[in-house]
């Protein structure tokens, strides 16, 4: 056996601790700039309702997937072990309150709160989370069992009297033209097969001329052909509409006059260029009909299709307006906010109050408050309960991407965000600094969705959002404040519209020009690779923006990198020359019976059978027979 003897172990310890003194010397030397700089201590990020948040997205997700009887199971288990959750935390409350009052200058043990107040929260997520999953059901029980899910499953034809339940959706035809419309509804009822059924059922209508005009709330007929809409779907199927919608009744007079300004907006807007007279009316309305084929690739090319689409930007921007002015104004904090949320909800009417609209309006309203009230715990506390509200009223949004786009969106603004502002120096401004931040925040979260849907990198993505950010705003501001005007003061919103137009028009040409620059789109990994390398390089990105935002503490933290590496090479080279040196007391060598590798002499009045003599005269070989022989 080898005989390794150590050097002693308090000179070792004594070099440990003189180079772990030296990494402290050093890491506070490094921060005590940025101590002087952060004004006090640090507020805990509450994340009491993050647990609920996620189970309750989980459980709106499986019942989607799930049959109505194993998702029935899974209900009566959320509900039987949130119950016993609760149960667990009322006795610990009981034994509380029947002990005796704690001696003064004692405390109570706060081991006990901590698991009182944690199986409290896991019985009320659990409970949530069970009624999401009994929601689900609802519509699980329609998409497979029932007359219209036979009808479905034999893809016969039926004759509708539906709902619309949000605005039509262009889809693309080969010529870049919008040739076909889906239209989510509500059935009321459906004849099919002979069959009369009565019931509320979550359809998509694909329709072609005429669909595009109907108004949400409306109530008209439709015939068509019934197809399944993929497992996994929200709808209980889809209808491929035969002819043009039926005779409409019913619908808010405001969403119809939401249309009709909106239809006046891209008229008022058709004066200016090719790009901003289409671009202009989707930033400010969602309205995308005018849109150029060209510039939507380009868009799409630098991840900038978000502008287009009504996004809590919009609602943060008009939100966070409204609210300066009704200061600026001098009101009150609750009249300003109730202003500001009346302005906001006029906002969403006219654009359109569907289901992504309002739930952009509800982020963006959270990431406003978070902004503002300086607490990314509260903003944190806010999103949850948003969240909870939101899959708790409809469960088809936890397989949506667009709901998860928004949610971590929303996420990195409040988390990030208002980190990456305190990083930056005090000599940038702080509008430069949102502009930069927000975006960032929102893309390191959003990119590993992102490269699920399209398995591709947008090289110039942050550079072309961070370029186009100073010019989002006065084109939403102005142009949401021109389409009243449209009406009123044809005059004042022309003025209006062709300064937003210029705006619009710089935005176009940032997209075009990064969209030519070369390598503006690489290839990325598809699946979980692809997410998985995302978000190493999200995490990667904001490691280096910290570093190079805090040079002291980065290279505080690289020298107490190398201060360890350096103390374990140093304990290296002492061992290797111990072994060296045969006088040292660590060598093979430095003492009897140490560096010597052989066999024992001591038989212990035994027969030695190895290692064998060696002998001079050869061994004799044994002859093998060959097969066959006797």
């Amino acid at each position: 056996m080898f005989g390794l003897s150590t050097r002693p172990r308090q000179v070792v310890q004594g070099y440990r601790a003189r180079v772990k003194e030296q990494i402290r010397e050093r890491i506070a030397e490094g921060g005590k700039a940025q101590e002087a700089t952060e004004p006090g201590p640090r507020r805990r990020t509450d994340l009491r309702l993050a647990l609920p948040a996620v189970l309750v997205w989980s459980a709106s997700v499986a019942g989607l997937w799930l049959p109505p009887k194993d998702l029935a199971a899974l209900c009566c288990i959320l509900a039987a072990l949130g119950g016993l959750f609760l149960a667990v935390a009322a006795k610990d409350r009981w034994k509380r309150r029947a002990r005796p009052a704690v001696a003064p200058g004692t405390q109570p043990g706060s081991r006990r709160i901590r698991r009182r107040s944690f199986s409290a929260a896991v019985g009320v997520s659990l409970a949530l989370a069970a009624a999401a999953a009994a929601h689900s059901a609802t519509a699980s029980s329609q998409r497979s069992d029932g007359p219209l899910a036979e009808a479905v499953a034999s893809g016969k034809s039926a004759v509708a009297v539906v709902e619309v339940a949000g605005s039509p959706r262009a889809l693309p035809g080969p010529g870049g033209t919008a040739q076909r419309w889906a239209v989510p509804v509500w059935t009321r009822e459906v004849a099919t097969g002979g069959v009369l059924v009565r019931t509320r059922a979550q359809l998509l209508v694909m329709g072609g001329r005429g669909w595009g005009a109907v108004l949400p709330g409306q109530t008209l007929r439709a015939t068509g052909k019934l197809h399944h809409a993929g497992h996994g779907s929200p709808e209980a199927g889809t209808l491929a509409a035969s002819s043009a919608p039926g005779k409409a009744s019913g619908g808010s007079w405001l969403d119809g006059a939401a249309s009709d300004l909106r239809a006046r907006f891209v008229a008022a807007a058709a004066f200016l260029g090719p790009d901003a007279r289409g671009l202009l009316p989707g930033m400010v309305t969602g309205d995308t009909s005018a849109l150029d084929e060209g510039l939507e690739s380009a868009m799409k090319l630098v991840g900038m299709t978000h502008l287009t689409a009504v996004s809590g930007a919009n609602c943060s921007l008009v939100l966070g307006a409204l609210l300066l002015a009704c200061r600026r104004c001098r009101l009150p904090r609750a009249p300003a906010a109730a202003a500001a949320l009346g302005g906001l909800g006029l906002f969403v009417v006219l654009v359109g109050p569907d289901a992504s609209v309002l739930r952009a309006a509800l982020m963006g309203a959270i990431a406003v408050a978070a902004l503002a009230g300086g607490r990314s715990g509260r903003g944190l506390s806010f999103l949850c309960l948003a969240v909870i509200g939101l899959l708790l009223a409809d469960p088809a949004l936890g397989a949506s991407f667009g709901f998860l786009l928004s949610v971590l969106a929303t996420l990195g603004i409040i988390v990030l965000g208002r980190r990456i502002i305190a990083w930056i120096p005090g000599v940038v401004p702080r509008w430069a600094a949102a502009a930069l931040a927000v975006p960032l925040s929102a893309q390191l979260l959003c990119g590993p969705v992102i490269v699920l849907l399209q398995p591709q990198f947008a090289t110039y993505a942050l550079l072309a959002n961070v370029v186009a950010s100073p010019l989002v705003a006065p084109v939403t501001l102005l142009g949401t404040a021109a389409v009243p005007l449209v009406v009123l003061l044809p005059w004042l919103a022309a003025a209006l519209i062709a300064v937003a137009g210029t705006f619009s028009a710089g935005v176009a040409a940032t997209a075009r020009a990064a969209a030519q620059l070369p390598g503006s789109s690489l290839p990325w990994p598809e699946g979980v690779p692809g997410l998985l390398s995302m978000a190493l390089l999200s995490l990667l990105t904001f490691a280096a923006l910290w570093a190079a935002t805090r040079p002291r503490r980065s290279l505080a933290r690289v020298l107490a990198v190398h201060a360890w590496i350096e103390a374990g090479i140093g304990l290296l080279e002492d061992r290797l020359a111990s072994i060296r040196d045969p006088g040292s007391p660590g060598s093979l060598d430095g003492g009897p019976g140490h560096g010597r590798l052989g066999y024992s002499t001591k038989s212990s009045e035994r027969t030695l059978r190895w290692p064998p003599r060696k002998s001079g005269q050869p061994a004799p070989r044994r002859r093998i027979p060959p097969p066959g022989a006797m």
